[in-house]
Order: structure tokens, then C-alpha cells, then sequence
């Protein structure tokens, strides 16, 4: 019967793996670092982390920290990371639990939020923007950044995920029902994490019968579906890791028979399955900031977006934010003399972010300025009121709308939200073998 619940879990598209965690007496708080996909511009942070993790097991020795993407010795780097994976193997760093998922319970200022690590069916996902699949891209994939992750991955014995995938499970069928009996599963690890990241638990879940109520509230998720754009699993965090395996996977299956590419290991990709109406899951907007743009050249490209568009006066920051956060679509605009809001009538786009995605597509065409993606409303105010600037202040992202709005557009432009702060990203404490 376990079996066939398996059997059942992989068709639908997200199964239990066999996952590596370290073994009993490594210390978890060195073991577990952050997303490589984070701090990004701060390689003093990867520095400190490495001079913290220094002589003991850790999987800083297992990953590649997106800052030193661009400096020389790329290929020096993957192969230390190659030759530590084999190390870890051979010398017993890691204890192997079967064909489980894992509940994740991650506590953080935001609260705590749970998870399932599970195998995702890279057969069920594509990264086209025109994609159906049941597993898809929320943001555009910059393909560009494909290439590199996979010099990374392609001679990797192991993976780490860092990949956060989004289920639209309102009535709580699937993870809730786990979080709610962890205390009488087994935890296999319990760590405060470095660096403010937090504490991080743990839970095996292998049992026949909570195989089976996962796979009972799949079903009626699936039940739920429109089958001719059946959403299931939406990307939250590490995209462009999933679409670097996907790419990755395309090649090895080339050579493969069909017999063969039912089991090969390289067809999943194991990552954190989160419900998106936990309570502790924070979508945060990424706002814009236009350098060097007058008003009237950003209005100008502002008219070929909507029938057209009311702007109203507004007193200050938090007054923008309580005037965007309703009904309608709405955006608040900062420069050097005024606070406003502003509110399209019958725009192309259903969210603020795709508006003024073609407000930035057609200002870099005709190169009038530059662009930055800011995370936080202060900063944003502040670029936003020195001379020459516009700081656009876009509204929250809604998790009640968000699968509806991939399902209608497809994707949300790049850099539309982003889930917690940075030291609230996911930190790698689980792998497996993908060769």
C-alpha cells in the first residue's frame, strides 16, 4: 500500500525522497548557511560565514555564494565544491532517511512558518512564459543566468536545495495537518541558525498513513484544477536554481530510454513545498527607482499602459501605502517636490507591477534613464526625492489573487516580490544525490 501511495505522490508530481541530512554530532548551526542567491553584493558576509564554518563540516564547502559568480577562478571553486560533496560522502557526514518528506518548522521575527521538502517532478515544470505545466515559473526567467548554475550543477554528486514552491491549499489539507501532530513525529534536527536566521526544526515523515493524507489532500487539490491550465506549483524562491535542474535534466534525459527516465535521480529536484496562506509566509513588493527621469517623460510612457490614469496629492509614505493597499490599481510616486498616488483606468496589465514593467521596458528602449529594483519602502523613498529621481512605491502582492494572476498572466514581471528578508531565505540542511 506505501508503494502505491508513492506511485500516486510521483504522478501527481511532488513524492517523497531520499534525503541526506548530517549525521548525529555535527553541529548544526556551522552545518546550515544561507541561500547562495543572498547577500549578493556583500561578499563580507560570505567571508565572515566562511571564518564561522571554518574546519568543520558545513555546507559553505558545498555551495557556490552567487557573489563570486563573476570573479575568476569559477571554475577552481566548483571543482573544491565537487571534491567536498565526494568527501562528505565517503567519510559518513551524512545519514540517509528513505522515501520521506521532511515538515520543515521555521521560526523567524515573522513567526513561524512550516514546510514540506519533498521531490518535484522536473518532467511536470517548464520555465516558458507561455507555460501550462502544473509546475511553473511565477517571474520571468532570465535565461542568461542559466548557463553558469550549470557549469555548478551538471558534475555535482549532490544538491542543496534553496528552491521555496508555493501550493494554493486554503482549506489546509496537505502541511497543516502534519504541523498539527509534529510533536508525535520523529525530529530529526532542532538548531538555532547563524547569523539571525533564526530556529529551524525538523520532522520525519514517512508513516504509510501521513504518506496517505498528503497524498489525499494533493488529490483534491488537483481536483480543484482547470485541466487545461492545471497550476499546482508555483516558484517562490530559487527560480532560476529549478530552471538551471529542468536544463540540466533536458540534457541527461536525451540519452536516457523511457524505462531509464522514470527512476533517473536527475528528473527531481528537492525543494521546500510552502502553503501560501501560512499565516508567517510575508510577501514583500519590490519597488522602483527611476534615475535621472523627468516627470513628464515617465508620464509620457505611463499613457501607452491604460486607457488612462488620476493622480492624487498625498501627505507622506504611509499614506501612499494605506491609499495602494485597496481596491483598483494603484502606485505611489516619489520625487524631489511631491507624494502621489496614482490610479490606472483600464490598464493592460491586471497588477501595478506589469504597468510599470512596460513603463521600464520603453524607457530603457529609448534609454531616457536607469532602473534599480529596492527592496524596502524607506530606501525607495530616499532615492526616490534626490534630484532628478522617481521612487515608485507598488502595493503588496495578494496571496488570496496570486495564483489567479499567474493562471491570467502567465508570470509576474522580475523582481515583483520577494518572501521575507533576506536572513529569512532558506538555509540548506537537507541533500541528495542527483547521479
Amino acid at each position: 500500500m506505501k508503494n502505491e501511495i508513492i506511485t500516486a505522490l510521483r504522478k501527481i508530481g511532488a513524492a517523497p525522497a531520499d534525503i541526506l541530512l548530517p549525521a548525529p554530532g555535527i553541529d548544526l548551526r556551522k552545518w546550515a548557511v544561507v541561500a547562495c542567491d543572498q547577500f549578493t553584493s556583500q561578499k563580507e558576509y560570505w567571508k565572515s560565514v566562511e571564518e564561522e564554518t571554518a574546519g568543520v563540516p558545513t555546507t559553505d564547502s558545498l555551495i557556490f555564494p552567487e557573489c563570486y559568480l563573476e570573479d575568476g577562478d569559477r571554475a577552481e571553486r566548483i571543482v573544491r565544491i565537487n571534491r567536498a560533496m565526494e568527501d562528505y560522502l565517503e567519510k559518513g557526514v551524512f545519514t540517509e532517511y528513505k522515501q520521506c518528506f521532511i515538515l520543515v518548522e521555521r521560526t523567524t521575527e515573522s513567526g513561524s512558518r512550516f514546510g514540506l521538502m519533498a521531490a518535484l517532478d522536473l518532467d511536470k515544470y517548464s520555465y516558458a512564459p507561455d507555460s501550462k505545466t502544473p509546475v511553473r515559473a511565477t517571474e520571468g526567467t532570465i535565461l542568461s543566468r542559466i548557463p553558469p548554475r550549470k557549469e555548478i550543477r551538471k558534475n555535482a554528486p549532490l544538491e542543496l536545495p534553496h528552491i521555496m514552491v508555493l501550493i494554493s491549499d486554503a482549506e489546509r489539507r496537505i502541511i497543516e495537518p502534519l504541523r498539527d501532530r509534529r510533536s508525535s513525529l520523529h525530529k530529526v534536527y532542532d538548531t538555532d541558525l547563524m547569523k539571525n536566521g533564526g530556529h529551524i526544526r525538523g520532522y520525519l515523515v514517512d508513516d504509510e498513513s501521513d504518506l496517505k493524507g498528503v497524498l489525499e489532500g494533493f488529490e483534491a487539490l488537483v481536483a480543484g484544477l482547470n485541466p487545461d491550465n492545471p497550476l499546482l506549483f508555483a516558484m517562490g524562491d530559487g527560480n532560476h536554481s529549478l530552471a538551471t535542474a529542468k536544463s540540466i535534466w533536458e540534457d541527461v534525459k536525451a540519452g536516457l530510454s523511457e524505462e531509464e527516465r522514470e527512476n533517473h535521480p536527475a528528473r527531481w529536484a528537492l525543494v521546500e513545498l510552502e502553503n501560501i496562506f501560512d499565516e508567517a509566509l510575508l510577501f514583500e513588493p519590490i519597488h522602483r527607482v527611476f534615475f535621472s527621469l523627468s516627470k513628464q517623460a515617465f508620464e509620457d510612457k505611463l499613457k501607452d499602459t491604460a486607457k488612462g490614469f488620476t493622480k492624487e496629492k498625498a501627505t507622506d509614505l504611509e499614506d501612499i501605502k494605506e491609499r495602494i493597499n485597496t481596491p483598483g490599481q494603484h502606485f505611489g510616486y516619489i520625487d524631489g517636490s511631491s507624494y502621489e498616488v496614482y490610479t490606472m483606468e483600464e490598464p493592460k496589465s491586471s497588477t501595478a507591477a506589469g504597468t510599470l514593467q512596460s513603463v521600464i521596458d520603453a524607457v530603457l528602449s529609448d534609454k531616457l534613464a536607469e532602473i534599480d529594483y529596492i527592496h524596502g519602502m524607506d530606501v525607495t523613498e530616499e532615492l526616490g526625492k534626490k534630484p532628478g529621481n522617481i521612487g515608485i512605491i507598488l502595493p503588496e502582492v495578494s496571496k488570496e489573487t496570486f495564483f489567479e494572476s499567474i493562471l491570467r498572466d502567465r508570470a509576474f514581471p522580475r523582481k515583483t516580490f520577494s518572501i521575507g528578508h533576506a536572513n529569512e531565505k532558506r538555509y540548506y540542511l537537507e541533500a541528495r544525490k542527483i547521479r
